[in-house]
């Protein structure tokens, strides 16, 4: 489809361009680096580098990616003032399709308008939060340096369509409510997520500006904030808008002679008039009065940036060829109107369309200011939301069942059978999805949601539910009325009860109409039950969208959740329930589901009895595992060695006894060249020439100087031949006390060196010593002095902590990817499902040599103490886990199996040196407290590895020959340490 004819080209055209301006963006050499702000270059730096990503637990996906980077190119780069100049800019000729030209020029549009279009459950708020840093940053880099950029803001309305986001999004900014009904900032993704959100020196600025500047939906005007705001509100309180813009718009014409309107008088001169549907009621016209007030107060801000969360609400409607916009998008209308470019409008939605006609001729129209797509098929392929399969059972296609609910004559209402048979076959799948997880994982407890009709046959749902054997603290009943009915007060434990049903075994049933459309962001939904017979397919996207979340976050599932997708896209019934949401198909959203199965996104289960769970299986701890146990020590103290030099006694150095001081002098003014050398280390002093002005010192004073910093370093390092100027005055033998080193020579000289009283200014008497046999003896005496002087000290002692391998009770497995073993603490060792032969191969080998008395595959999702530092090739630390460990008669190794081309990497070669550090510390600790036997690393390439098994050697002996030797420049590559 060209962009001409795509109603996503904006969103098509902008990604191309953006990814042009990105290519070697992780490398930090891309193109966008040199159009962007210093501010945005280094958060791109922080957000995508390669070393930055690789640093830390937590990183933006590729569709948050884009959605960041599409968002900063329209807006930073190519500065675009509204949505018109932006399509002008990146698509020209989708302006000529259709009505869009004459769509995107309206005055709606006439200012920067962004709607991120990203499937529910992959992450909005994150990207929501970092686009809020990245104008923030900027702004305040600006305003340091007197500048008015119009392209950023530090102001800032957050609008929710609901209760429910609404309480998520302060809990995203300020943290979860405690008791008292204060927020525990720290649970908040500003600080939960820092070290993803900016660089460790902005973090501090960022949750200053947070905490002071958030207000609620009931300070928003009235709160006292710093030079910035952050409102968060949901639409509810802008909604009265269209009340007080409608009649402007209305044709009316003002002419001389014509008697004016009473009521339109009263409105224009009381503007606030009670409500008709509540009285006079003082509530309601506190309530408009308030609104008018925010509203006031957000209109007269000189500059804004409003997100609008699940945007979808904001969409127009069209009745009978008209089109109107809902009244909160009219309140944004009047908010933008005088701001020009300095208003923005970031909208967020998983379904940023329009449903339009009817029955066959329906169809979708998109939002035109779209500027990224990343939609469910996406989020699908990469995994990052449950994949979707179809509940075909044969009882629901082996009658013609009616699906909505039936009605008597006199109106009274009873789920029909159609109904009741879904109900069963979702709580038949919910049943066995407990029974099987809870054998993985007791805390895992899977959840189904079903989605009523309307808030008369929910009671008729919860009562059917709890006559097929529930309790009635596992069904949990969530109409969008239950607010109004139970009060705040009510409300707000059942709200809390919803939100942490992921915790819970109980309410094992969600029963709700359209309360939990959006925002009701829990992982633990695994069956949806769509009794609502809706043909609005936004509704039915939503719907499905409750269940999106992943359940089983663990990398250790990743496989067979791949494999899951695989088989899906196949055609075939996925191996597992691992993260499946499965739908009880209901027969009026077959179009929708039709539409991803083309696509290879959703499959099919039927009745069979097989394990939800696939062939995972959980690897526990053996009986007497104990002698299999590995016990890593880790330094947590070293004991301090502190050296001191006590004071020199000068009068008990020998003398200079080799010449008399007459012989001295007959040597001086001869214009020979001397060169003085260490006695102890054979390097040179320095040149000088003895011709009256020997060396080049000045006098005496200077002298005693040199002489004092050549002794300090005597014992250290060599001085450089000639005049040079040595590379190790920052390391001297000795760093303290060099004042009364100098005191001492000065002594020495004057009371001692010649076995009588010596004045070195009496007739330049000084400059005998500038003679070779003097320093010689001079810093010969002296650096032996100085060893003699020293007295060590060891304070303390060092402190070791040991963690167990079986501290991790149990490790996920896959039947068909690991093996028995007996001489491990675990029954069964896993092995990579792809390319994992060499791991295998050596599980076998560890388990049948006798050589090997205990041994264990590290698990890199669970023994995750069991970490190694090193200095990546590039400078940047890293972490990573050796494969194995390794116990013999003798030694334990810590071992590295890796593909032969792999051995010589650069990286690779740096864990070696690490490790090689780590096992030396080791070592030096008593035996006792390494398990009496010596720590050694091992890297075992996969040639040579086959190669010693097929000539019958063992595996100690083949550990032995790999084993890393320390070299002398290992403690110089990194200073590295095992775990944290």
């Amino acid at each position: 489809m060209s962009d001409a004819n795509n109603p996503l080209a904006l969103a098509a055209a902008l990604t191309r361009r953006t990814e042009q301006l990105c290519i070697g963006l992780e490398q930090g050499i891309a193109d966008i680096y040199e159009l962007v702000t210093p501010v945005t270059a280094e958060l791109l730096r922080w957000w995508f580098g390669e070393d930055a990503c690789q640093s830390r637990t937590f990183n933006f996906h590729p569709g948050q990616r884009q959605a960041i980077l599409n968002v900063i190119v329209a807006h930073e780069v190519l500065d675009s003032p509204n949505l018109k100049n932006l399509y002008e800019q990146v698509c020209a000729d989708a302006l000529l399709e259709g009505t869009r030209l004459t769509d995107v020029a309206q005055g709606k549009h006439g200012h920067p308008k962004y709607c991120l279009k990203m499937a529910t459950g992959t992450g909005k708020t994150w990207v929501l939060q970092a686009l809020l840093v990245w104008q923030l940053l900027n702004k305040t880099a600006a305003l340091d340096e007197g500048r008015d950029d119009p392209r950023f803001t530090r102001r800032f309305l957050i609008v929710a369509p609901g209760l429910i986001v609404y309480e998520r999004l302060l809990d995203a900014f300020l943290g979860k409510e405690n008791e008292d009904k204060s927020r525990d900032f720290a649970s908040s993704d500003i600080a939960s997520y820092a070290e993803l959100f900016a660089p460790p020196a902005q973090r501090e600025r960022i949750a200053q500006f947070v905490r002071g500047n958030v207000c609620t939906k009931t300070e928003i005007g009235l709160k006292a904030t710093g030079n910035g705001m952050i409102a968060i509100t949901n639409w509810h309180l802008l909604s009265d808008a269209g009340d007080e813009i409608e009649d402007d718009e209305a044709d009316w014409v003002d002419s001389p002679g014509m008697v004016a309107d009473a009521s339109r008088v009263a409105y224009n001169v009381l503007p606030l008039t009670p409500g008709r549907a509540t009285g006079n009621s003082l509530d309601v016209l506190d309530r408009r009065w308030a609104r008018g007030n925010v509203l006031s107060y957000l209109a007269d801000l000189p500059e804004l940036m409003v997100f609008n969360d699940e945007a979808h609400h904001i969409h127009e409607l069209k009745k009978e060829g008209e089109t109107t916009e809902v009244e909160w998008q009219k309140s944004l209308s009047i908010i933008a109107t005088g701001k020009g470019r300095r208003f923005v409008q970031m909208d967020f939605s998983a379904t940023p369309y329009n449903d339009v006609g009817g029955g066959k001729n329906r169809r979708k129209v998109y939002f035109p200011h779209i500027v990224v797509d990343f939609d469910l098929k996406d989020a699908m392929r990469l995994g990052l939301v449950k994949s979707l399969v179809l509940d075909k059972r044969k009882e629901l296609g082996a009658l013609p069942l009616e699906f909505k609910a039936e009605r008597d004559a006199d109106g009274n209402v009873a789920l029909s059978e159609g109904q009741r048979v879904m109900l069963r076959a979702g709580l038949q799948k919910l049943r066995k999805l407990e029974a099987d997880f809870s054998r993985l994982d007791a805390a895992r407890h899977p959840k189904m949601l079903v989605v009523c009709e309307d808030t008369t046959v929910s009671p008729l749902v919860a009562q059917f539910l709890r006559d097929e054997g529930l309790h009635d603290d596992d069904v949990l009943t969530v109409d969008s009325g239950r607010k109004a009915e139970l009060g705040e007060k009510q409300w707000a434990p059942l709200r809390q009860r919803l939100f942490n049903v992921d915790r819970h075994a109980q309410p094992r049933v969600i029963v709700s109409v359209l309360m939990l459309r959006e925002g009701f962001d829990v992982n633990n939904i695994c069956v949806i039950v769509p009794l609502r017979s809706s043909q609005a397919q936004i509704l039915l996207e939503q719907t499905i969208g409750r269940g999106l979340r992943l359940m089983w976050r663990d990398p250790e599932y990743a496989d067979i959740k791949r494999e899951n997708r695989e088989r899906i896209n196949h055609g075939e019934e996925p191996g597992s329930m691992i993260d499946i949401l499965s739908i009880v198909e209901h027969p009026a959203f077959q179009s929708f589901y039709d539409e991803l199965m083309r696509d290879g996104l959703v499959g099919e289960t039927g009745d069979d009895e097989g394990s939800s769970t696939g062939d995972l299986i959980p690897s526990e701890l053996r009986e007497g595992y104990e002698r299999y146990d590995f016990a890593i020590p880790f330094i947590l103290r070293e004991a301090d060695d502190s050296v001191e030099h006590l004071p020199i006694d000068v009068t008990a150095l020998p003398i200079f006894n080799a010449m008399s001081r007459t012989k001295l002098a007959e040597l001086l003014g001869k214009g020979d060249t001397f060169t003085s050398q260490d006695l102890q280390s054979s390097t040179l002093f320095g040149d000088y020439r003895v011709d009256g002005a020997a060396m080049s010192v000045s006098g005496y004073n200077e002298l005693l100087s040199r002489l004092t910093r050549r002794v300090s370093q005597a014992l250290n390092h060599p001085l450089p031949k000639g005049n040079k100027i040595s590379p190790h005055l920052d390391r001297p033998y000795l760093q303290m006390n060099t004042a009364a080193l100098a005191t001492a020579l000065d002594d020495y000289i004057r009371e001692r060196l010649f076995g009588e009283a010596f004045e070195p200014f009496d007739d330049e008497g000084w400059r005998l010593l500038l003679l070779q046999p003097v320093i010689d003896h001079i810093v010969k005496i002296f650096g032996l002095a100085l060893v003699r002087a020293e007295e060590h000290t060891v304070t303390g002692s060092t402190e070791v902590r040991h963690r167990r391998l079986s501290e991790v009770t149990r490790l996920m497995v896959r039947e068909s990817a690991s093996l028995e073993v007996t001489k491990c603490i675990y029954e069964r060792l896993p092995y990579p499902s792809r390319s994992g032969g060499l791991e295998r191969a050596f599980i076998e080998w560890a388990q049948s040599d006798a050589s090997v008395e205990a041994f264990c595959k590290i698990s890199e999702n669970r023994h995750d103490f069991v970490r190694l530092r090193y200095v990546k090739n590039d400078g940047m630390a890293a972490l990573y886990i050796p494969d194995f460990l390794v116990r013999t008669g003798d030694a334990i190794y810590l071992v590295e199996t890796k593909a032969q081309e792999q051995v010589n990497h650069p990286n690779v070669q740096r864990k070696l040196k690490s490790a090689a550090t780590w096992c030396e510390r080791i070592n030096a600790l008593d035996a006792e407290q390494r398990g009496e036997r010596q720590w050694h690393y091992a890297l075992v390439g996969e040639s040579l590895f086959y190669d010693w098994r097929e000539k019958g050697a063992r595996i100690d002996e083949l550990l032995a020959f790999c084993r890393l030797r320390p070299a002398p420049t290992a403690q110089s590559q990194g200073g590295l340490a095992l775990g944290d």
